[in-house]
C-alpha cells in the first residue's frame, strides 16, 4: 500500500470512530438529559430563581462529555447503563456547578456561556452562587441515593468525586493554582500540566473511573484507564486552548480570546500554535497507548479521544 493510500485508509477509519462517537455521544446526551430532567427541581419549585438558574445553565446545550465517559468506561468493562446513569448524571451536575462558579466577576469573569448569557448575567451573582452550590450537593446527593448500586459502591463513588472536585489534587485547586498563574512569565510545561490535570483532568479522570468502579474494574484496568484519562483531560485542556485562539463565539458557545486578554498560562501561549497542537497529537497516542493494556471492547474510549483531538468546538 502507497503512503498516500494508507493515508486515505486511516482517515477513512477515523472518520468512522468518529461518526460512532458522535453518535454515542448522542445517545448518552438524551439518556441523561431525560434523567436531568426529572432530578432537578423545577421553578415551579420554591425558592423559583435558585432552580431557574440551576436549569439555565444545566440545559444549555452541553456536550455531557463526562456522563458519556461514565457510560463508555462502565459499559467497557461489563455495566449495564441503569447502574450507570445516576452517576453520569452526578458528573454533570458537579461540572456545571464548576462553569457556574468559574464565570463569576471575581473568576474568569465571563458573560456568555455554551451560547447564551452565564448564570450571573441571566440571574444576577447572587443567585448564580446559590445554584452552583445546589448543583453540587445534588450531585452527591444523586449518588448517594442511587439504590441500583451497592451501598459500598456509592460511598467509594462519593468519595471519588469529592476528591475530584476538591482539593489538593481536583479542580477546586486546578482553579486556585490558575488563578494565581495569571501574568505569570515563569510558568513551564511541567506547571501547566499541573494546572490542567487537576482543573479539567481530575473531573475527567475521575468521570471513567466511576464507570470502572461500578463495573467491578480490577486494580490493573483501572490503574490503565486512570492514565488514559487523566490524559484525555489534558488533551481536552489543550485542545480548548487552541480554540480559544483560533475559534469564533458562534463556533465556541462562549467567548474566544479571553485567555490571553486575562494573561492566563496556557499551551498556544507558552508553546505557540503549531507545537501546541503536536502536543494534543503525542498526549493521545499516550492516552491510546493505556488503552493498548486493557483487555476490554475500549474502541469507543479511543474513538472519544480522537474526537476530542479533532474538536472544532
Amino acid at each position: 500500500m502507497t503512503k498516500a493510500s494508507s493515508d486515505t485508509a486511516q482517515d477513512a477509519a477515523f472518520e468512522g470512530s468518529a461518526e460512532e462517537a458522535r453518535a454515542f455521544l448522542a445517545r448518552c446526551r438524551q439518556l441523561v438529559d431525560a434523567r436531568l430532567d426529572a432530578l432537578v427541581p423545577t421553578e415551579a419549585n420554591d425558592p423559583a430563581s435558585v432552580h431557574a438558574a440551576m436549569r439555565w445553565s444545566l440545559f444549555a446545550g452541553g456536550k455531557r462529555v463526562r456522563p458519556a465517559l461514565v457510560i463508555a468506561a462502565g459499559e467497557a468493562f461489563g455495566a449495564v447503563v441503569e447502574s450507570l446513569i445516576r452517576t453520569a448524571c452526578a458528573f454533570e451536575l458537579m461540572h456545571t456547578y464548576s462553569l457556574v462558579h468559574d464565570d463569576l466577576p471575581s473568576m474568569d469573569d465571563d458573560d456568555l456561556r455554551r451560547g447564551r448569557p452565564t448564570c450571573h448575567i441571566r440571574f444576577g451573582e447572587a443567585t448564580a452562587i446559590l445554584a452552583g452550590d445546589a448543583l453540587q450537593t445534588l450531585a452527591f446527593q444523586t449518588i448517594a441515593e442511587d439504590d441500583a448500586l451497592d451501598a459500598r459502591v456509592r460511598l467509594r463513588l462519593v468519595a471519588e468525586l469529592a476528591r475530584a472536585a476538591g482539593t489538593p489534587e481536583g479542580m477546586v485547586a486546578g482553579q486556585a493554582h490558575d488563578l494565581w498563574a495569571e501574568s505569570r512569565t515563569d510558568v513551564g510545561g511541567e506547571e501547566l500540566d499541573l494546572i490542567h490535570r487537576r482543573k479539567t483532568g481530575a473531573l475527567i479522570a475521575a468521570a471513567a473511573r466511576a464507570g470502572a468502579l461500578i463495573a467491578g474494574a480490577d486494580g490493573s484496568e483501572l490503574d490503565a484507564l486512570t492514565r488514559y484519562a487523566h490524559d484525555l483531560g489534558l488533551l481536552f485542556q489543550i485542545t480548548d486552548d487552541l480554540l480559544d485562539v483560533t475559534a469564533s463565539a458562534a463556533d465556541l458557545g462562549k467567548t474566544p480570546g479571553k485567555d490571553a486578554r486575562a494573561e492566563k498560562a496556557t499551551y498556544p501561549a507558552l508553546y505557540g500554535l503549531e507545537a501546541a497542537r503536536e502536543r494534543a497529537r503525542d498526549v493521545y497516542a499516550r492516552a491510546g497507548r493505556a488503552l493498548e493494556e486493557i483487555e476490554r471492547p475500549t474502541g469507543m474510549l479511543r474513538a472519544i479521544a480522537g474526537l476530542i483531538l479533532e474538536r472544532r468546538a
